[in-house]
């Protein structure tokens, strides 16, 4: 048995898993936000009561928001702050008694989707997440990249290839820098875009329905964002040339994403023809946890 935890922002999610990646208990609670002691109990408090539904205890692998610096062995780059800093990957195994495996939630997506989800079977895999941010993890041959520095796939904080007139230096991010892609494809920089075009704010779903309608700004904006899309992405493949790349988040949903961007795409990758497939996950949400388990 496989047990996934997945920390987020405002949920934990856990789950145990079969050899065969049936679920077979999930549970979800609350994250104790601005906590780390707090957090790091309701972890433990969580596996203990999945192991308890199944009558066994199985392995442990958390999907987190950041990673493990492998510098210092600390959390770093987490949204969810008061992680930041703390020995999570010390503090919780030794509360829980044995080793535990970590990693970056995007790249836990990227694990689940490769194993038996819209990647299965794929080599090479790169998991986009856009949402509240833009992340992105890499999975090869059905395992984890970390990379030496422990941030491969951290696309999302580099500059937006190619910027036009309007997109240097780019909007602020909260890494302290500018421009970066997650300042564009996010769905707050989404819903930005569209507000700054047509003076009201609308959510990223919102946005593709009125373009549905034929909303001339709605479809503008959508433009704008699949172009910028087709742009980061294309940048991607010329520097890992993945046979799939999988959309998860809530910006995945918008259909229309999946024939556009391939069909710009081309012009920014450095080759003749691109068969790399542009497809939505699976497992929808619950793509980390599931990736999660799966770490070992």
């Amino acid at each position: 048995m496989r047990i996934g935890v997945d920390l987020g922002g405002t949920k934990i999610e856990g789950i145990a898993i079969d050899e065969d990646g049936n679920v077979r208990v999930r549970r979800r609670v609350h994250t104790p936000r601005g906590s780390y002691d707090r957090t790091l109990a309701a972890i433990a408090d969580l596996v203990r009561a999945i192991e308890q539904d199944v009558g066994e205890q199985g392995s442990l692998g958390v999907g987190i928001p950041g990673s493990i610096s492998p510098a210092t062995g600390l959390v770093r780059n987490a949204n969810s702050t008061w992680l930041n800093g703390r020995p999570l990957a010390d503090d919780l195994p030794g509360l829980l008694g044995r080793p535990v495996r970590f990693a970056n939630d995007a790249n836990c997506f990227a694990l689940s989707e490769a194993c038996d989800g819209a990647a299965a079977g794929a080599p090479i895999v790169f998991g986009v997440i856009i949402g509240t941010g833009t992340g992105g993890g890499v999975a090869v041959n059905g395992r984890v990249l970390n990379g030496a520095n422990g941030v491969a796939g951290e696309w999302g904080h580099n500059p937006m290839p190619a910027p036009r007139g309007d997109e240097h230096p780019g909007p602020a991010c909260y890494c302290g820098r500018a421009g970066c892609i997650e300042t564009f494809l996010s769905g707050p920089a989404l819903a930005r875009d569209y507000a700054e075009c047509a003076g009201e704010r609308l959510t990223p779903q919102e946005i593709a329905a009125h373009a549905d309608t034929g909303d001339r700004r709605a479809i503008e904006c959508l433009a704008r964002y699949e172009e910028r899309l087709a742009r980061a992405l294309g940048s991607i493949i010329n520097v890992l040339d993945p046979d799939v790349i999988v959309l998860g988040g809530g910006l995945s949903n918008i259909d229309r994403l999946y024939a556009s961007v391939p069909a710009i795409w081309s012009a920014y990758v450095f080759s003749d023809a691109v068969t790399t497939r542009l497809v939505r996950a699976r497992h929808g949400d619950s793509s980390g946890v599931r990736g999660a388990a799966r770490l070992w």
